[in-house]
Parts: C-alpha cells; sequence; structure tokens
C-alpha cells in the first residue's frame, strides 16, 4: 500500500491534564539554582471511532537540587484528535507513535514553560525528541516481549 493514499487531519488539539507542584517553595528560591531536571516522555493512542483517534503525549519533568529537595514536579498531557484515513495498521501505528506526537510536541513544550514560569523557575526549553527512534524501540521492545497472551481486541494503544 502506498502512503500517498494515507491522509492524516488534525480535528483539535487540546490539554487534557496539567500539574505543577513546587513542594519546597519559597525556600527553595533563596538558594542557588543548579537542579538535575528529570524528563519522563509517553505517547498513548486509542481509536474513538472509525477513523478517528486520540493520541496523548505526556510529560513527567522533576527537579532535585544538590540537597535532595524537589524544586517541582510538573505533570502535562497534551492531546489532540486525529482523523487518519487510508493506513494499515502497521502505518496507522506508526502515524501515531511517531507523526502525532511531533504534532503536539511543540504545545507541550510551550505548556511545560508557562507553568514553570508561573511557578517562579526558569523556562525549561525541552530539547527536540526524536519520536522515530522512540517508536522504533519500543516496538522492538515488544516483539522482544511478545510472548505473554494477546491483547484483547478494541481501541488500538500504541505506549512508549
Amino acid at each position: 500500500m502506498s502512503n500517498a493514499s494515507v491522509s492524516l487531519k488534525i480535528e483539535r488539539i487540546y490539554l487534557k491534564d496539567a500539574s505543577f507542584e513546587s513542594p519546597a517553595s519559597p525556600e527553595i528560591f533563596r538558594g542557588e539554582w543548579h537542579p538535575e531536571l528529570g524528563v519522563d516522555i509517553n505517547t498513548r493512542g486509542s481509536r474513538l471511532e472509525g477513523d478517528v483517534h486520540e493520541v496523548v503525549l505526556s510529560a513527567t519533568v522533576t527537579s532535585k537540587l544538590e540537597d535532595g529537595k524537589n524544586g517541582f514536579l510538573v505533570e502535562i498531557k497534551q492531546a489532540g484528535i486525529f482523523s487518519i484515513e487510508g493506513a494499515n495498521e502497521e502505518q496507522l501505528s506508526n502515524i501515531m507513535g511517531v507523526v502525532c506526537p511531533n504534532v503536539l510536541f511543540p504545545y507541550l513544550r510551550e505548556t511545560l514553560d508557562s507553568l514553570l514560569v508561573k511557578g517562579g523557575f526558569p523556562a525549561v526549553q525541552l530539547a527536540p525528541i526524536n519520536f522515530d527512534a522512540l517508536y522504533s524501540e519500543a516496538m522492538k521492545s515488544k516483539v522482544d516481549s511478545d510472548s505473554g497472551p494477546n491483547e484483547p481486541a478494541g481501541p488500538k494503544t500504541t505506549t512508549h
């Protein structure tokens, strides 16, 4: 099947969930700010109906200081509804695991920066993410661990 017959339409992009915590404030603002940042990124996709799918790009960003205190914890779920027509299952999985997260990522970055600045912290510009490499790694891990029972039929979910 040719990629030319596949169409992708963005129906809606929206913020599904956002959480900001600064458990050590205001004391944290009185010392030097040299945190160790931790970033965890995941995607999840599911079929809503027919050719319409929801993809959720989740990020958890944490900061730890030398004394072990948490500077902040930010959790964001940026989502989109996408119409994907003409794709076979392999193409659909790739679009939901690579293309859609690439569309959502700039929105997630902007939300992260906005929350941090409003919380009194410097903006953190997340580096670009190679969703293609993450997807390939997730698919390889899935193939390596597919010794368990098959998933039941129903909504298609891709996670990495």
